[in-house]
């Protein structure tokens, strides 16, 4: 001999076409054997793909032996060489054997917008397996697959869709996991947000907001004006300015026109989920002279006080005596004049005499006089600043 060559790999398993495959950090085993006589020497020999053979190891003559960790670069053709040594005749045998490994993480998967607006496309990708995985997408709950492809990109027709609906995308690879892995998307149609009313004046800018929410796949964002029966489509212009950041969009009106520009606006979302639309009012007004506003509103207080004020003069004579007479006490007072003893008395005979001349036209009724242990008390009080009655008193007194 050697008459045969069996070869042993033990192996994940075997493709229908007969090839070996082994996962990737697996050990595996490798044997060979040949009827010969005498025992054959029997070589191990290596071919990774797109290089030469080599011996596997240096000058192994082992008929087993193991590999611990499989790796990629222990991908490739495995031959077993068995030699008479006595006759020299040898036999070979190759055998192919593939390392396979599943994606190291979770798959992915999504919805978008396709070319079509009113088709959805289902996208799954889970990356970095080899070979690439099985992906299927299924309807939830239920499990019912939505499509025939096992790429991972299904494209659905707006019947298919409602709001809340969820996909699943399974994803199963040959060396496992077991249960293979998936993903969920839920499409939703899309919620719009914005002020009901908005004014500008003739000659300014103003800029109408409009946000989206809750939509996916994301909306696609369209303004249109209704100022005529039939919507039309606003479009980017020196006149109008639109701008988007993520699920937000602004218009901007420049140069406002009453006649041109006031009227509703319409910010619409749309998605293959559904369409959503919010009107938004514009008023154009003219400028307002704020100086003018607030001169008339003081001129109008001012106005409003002194009519108040001759009212209160007019219907309150009362209030008027009161206040005149406060200004007129201002520097006057109450006087009182205690005047007790004989030695007083001639001063003011005189004071009281000459005062009786310039005033004899007038006569008051005198103080009383009380005798007390042989001298007069006279007590004259000057009463409200009145002179004149101060003299006619001492003038009776006397």
């Amino acid at each position: 001999g050697p008459y045969q060559v069996e070869v042993n790999i033990s192996s994940t398993g075997r493709l229908p076409n007969g090839t070996l495959y082994a996962a990737k950090g697996s050990q595996v085993d490798f044997c060979c054997s040949s009827s010969s006589w005498p025992p054959p020497m029997v070589e191990w020999w290596f071919r990774a793909p797109d290089s030469s053979t080599e011996p596997f190891g240096n000058n192994l003559t082992a008929s087993c032996f193991t590999l611990l960790l499989m790796s990629q670069n222990l991908q490739g053709n495995y031959t077993c060489l068995a030699t008479n040594m006595l006759g020299g005749r040898h036999r070979k045998v190759t055998t192919e054997l593939l390392v396979y490994s599943p994606p190291p993480s979770a798959p992915q998967c999504w919805a978008e917008l396709s070319p079509g607006l009113f088709t959805l496309q289902l996208s799954c990708r889970w990356a970095g397996g080899y070979p690439d995985p099985d992906l299927l997408w299924t309807e939830e709950p239920g499990g019912v697959a939505v499509g025939t492809s096992k790429l991972g990109v299904e494209m659905l027709n707006q019947p298919q869709l409602s709001d809340g609906k969820k996909f699943k995308c399974v994803g199963s690879h040959i060396v496992g996991p077991e249960l293979g892995a998936s993903c969920v998307v839920q499409i939703r149609s899309p919620s719009l947000l914005s002020e009901p009313m908005k004014t500008c004046f003739v000659g300014g800018n103003v800029t109408l907001t409009c946000e989206v929410s809750g939509a996916y796949p994301p909306a696609k964002i369209l303004w249109l004006s209704n100022l005529t029966q039939a919507e039309v489509v606003i479009q980017p212009s020196g006149h109008h300015l639109i701008a988007q950041s993520g699920q937000s969009s602004t218009l901007t009106i420049r140069n406002c026109s009453q006649d041109l520009d006031e009227g509703y606006y319409v910010c619409r979302a749309e998605n293959p989920v559904g369409v959503r639309e919010v009107d938004i009012w514009l008023s154009v007004k003219e400028p307002v002279n704020i100086g003018g506003i607030v001169g008339t509103i003081v001129s109008l207080l001012l106005l409003g006080l002194a009519i108040i004020s001759g009212l209160l003069l007019y219907y309150s004579p009362v209030f008027c005596w009161k206040v005149g007479s406060t200004f007129r006490r201002q520097d006057m007072g109450d006087v009182m004049v205690l005047v007790d003893s004989e030695e007083e008395e001639v001063e003011e005979e005189e004071d009281a005499a000459e005062e009786e001349e310039e005033e004899a036209s007038e006569r008051h009724e005198s103080p009383k006089e009380v005798t007390k242990y042989g001298h007069i008390h006279r007590v004259t009080a000057l009463v409200n600043g009145n002179v004149d009655r101060m003299a006619n008193g001492l003038q009776a007194l006397q």
